[in-house]
């Protein structure tokens, strides 16, 4: 973060300070495990613990600053403020505007029901090229994790990238009023955490508000193949720079669109275009569906200026999306894992399923589909199992292993479809699955691991892969 002092951080916050002004030259932390020498301690209320009980920890560690939410008998500088998150998102905006009036700074927020985490590391592995960038940790998204990303910016960064998550309308509007991004990106609009929001309608609001408010000397990155997304263009006053899959009209011309896409267990291939140009992409990231966030990431490079040439390259140099997303894994015996157990979506688990049944059966080897519960999708988490164990049959998956009482629906639907039933097996828990898979696994398979993070899939991917 930058350096302050403890006033200037009490202003910023609306909070009052108690104790020396102290000059901050410090991180800012919320987890005291983390805080070093100079560092502020934001203490916070928390769903499982409270952060004012590590006070004491935060100050051993060398915190030279604290904010909380009631004045402190210790003796430390501390700034009270009434709400710790609200405190904390008011910091980052501060922080924020003075990078602004210092240096160059470009901020870039991504939203999506899918793909923001991928198309956040494509950027990082792009930007960090043409200067110092900084983006989210795993997926800081929320109203603390964005804006923890936000506050490890500098007078010397030149790129700010940003998940921006929601869990309800008005989640986005708050992120994007703290950073004022100067690029927007929507990826896609789906059933990703649809019991949350109420439905798809009212999630399609909600990503539309990472555009509503861009001002007319801004971009927004839209994906024109998804017609939820391509609707917000009637809803922001900025430049549309569009991706997709075909070249658009001539009064609406697609700025960067992808053909010729497939997928091995090698990796991901595409023919990238600009107008009459064209570059060849290779990606080591499996999957076709990823090719969309490689093309939301290049229409960012394009619009910032960038050689689109070197940013091709630099997609190519990607080893995995991140962790838990579509990774291989290769633990012996001529067995091959794919640990996509970090999340889970009707959309990236019907993309992850047909990106397994495509890729094996080039390879000419056998498929096996692991699966479990996909989360938040309240009212519709029946229906959404169900349509994906129909899939399974219908896209010809070899072996469907399914975990959980929340995910049996899958299995159910499987069995319904077809003699697919005799391939089908539904096991309660993680260990049973396990057992299972390791008594019939043979030379050849390829498995596939796909879950919300909830459901635990992704400690056995990786036991089952070697790790």
């Amino acid at each position: 973060m930058l350096t302050m002092r403890a006033s200037e951080i009490a202003a910023a916050v609306g909070g009052t300070l108690h104790g020396d002004d102290v000059v901050v030259t410090g991180s800012v932390e919320t987890d005291s495990r983390l805080v070093a020498d100079g560092a502020v301690f934001f203490a916070m209320p928390g769903e499982v613990t409270d952060g004012h009980r590590f006070i004491d920890a935060a100050i051993a560690a060398g915190a030279a600053l604290v904010v909380a939410e009631r004045p402190l008998e210790q003796d430390v500088p501390h700034v009270v403020v009434p709400d710790g998150v609200v405190a904390l998102g008011a910091l980052a905006a501060e922080v924020i505007r003075r990078v602004r009036a210092a240096g160059e700074l470009t901020v870039i927020g991504i939203t999506g029901s899918n793909g923001k985490t991928t198309t956040k590391n494509m950027l990082q592995a792009i930007l960090e090229q043409h200067g110092p960038t900084v983006s989210p940790v795993k997926s800081f998204n929320n109203e603390v994790g964005a804006p923890m990303t936000m506050l490890r910016i500098d007078e010397a960064t030149r790129y700010l990238v940003l998940e921006m998550g929601a869990s309800v309308e008005g989640d986005i509007a708050r992120l994007t009023a703290m950073a004022h991004p100067d690029l927007g990106v929507v990826l896609k609009v789906g059933l990703a955490h649809a019991g949350e929001f109420g439905g798809v309608e009212a999630t399609t609001r909600a990503k539309t508000e990472m555009v509503r408010d861009l001002g007319p000397e801004h971009v927004a990155v839209l994906n024109r193949d998804d017609e939820r997304v391509a609707g917000m263009a009637a809803s922001t006053r900025a430049r549309i720079a569009w991706f997709g899959t075909d070249a658009g009209s001539d009064d609406q011309p697609t700025a960067l669109w992808a053909s010729g896409i497939d997928s091995t267990l090698e990796g991901t291939i595409a023919t990238i275009h600009r107008g009459d140009e064209t570059w060849p992409l290779r990606m080591r990231i499996l999957g076709e569906h990823h090719v969309m966030n490689a093309l939301a990431a290049l229409t960012v490079a394009d619009a910032l200026g960038l050689d689109l040439g070197q940013a091709v390259e630099a997609l190519g140099t990607l080893e995995r999306a991140e962790r838990g997303r579509m990774e291989l894994l290769e633990p012996g015996g001529g067995i091959t894992v794919i640990n996509d157990a970090y999340n889970a979506s009707p959309d990236s688990t019907a993309a992850a399923l047909r990106s397994l049944a495509h890729m094996t059966r080039q390879a000419g080897r056998r498929s096996i589909a692991v699966l479990g519960e996909m989360a938040e999708l309240g009212p519709h988490a029946v229906e959404e199992h169900d349509r994906l164990g129909r899939l399974a049959v219908r896209v010809r998956i070899d072996r469907l292993v399914v975990v959980g009482a929340g995910a049996k629906a899958i299995h159910d639907a499987a069995e319904l479809e077809s003699s697919y039933g005799q391939e089908t097996t539904w096991v309660e828990t993680a260990d049973e699955a396990e057992a299972l898979l390791r008594s019939e696994l043979v030379e050849g398979d390829v498995v596939l691991f796909k879950s919300s993070n909830v459901s635990g899939l992704q400690p056995l991917a990786d036991r089952i892969g070697g790790r």
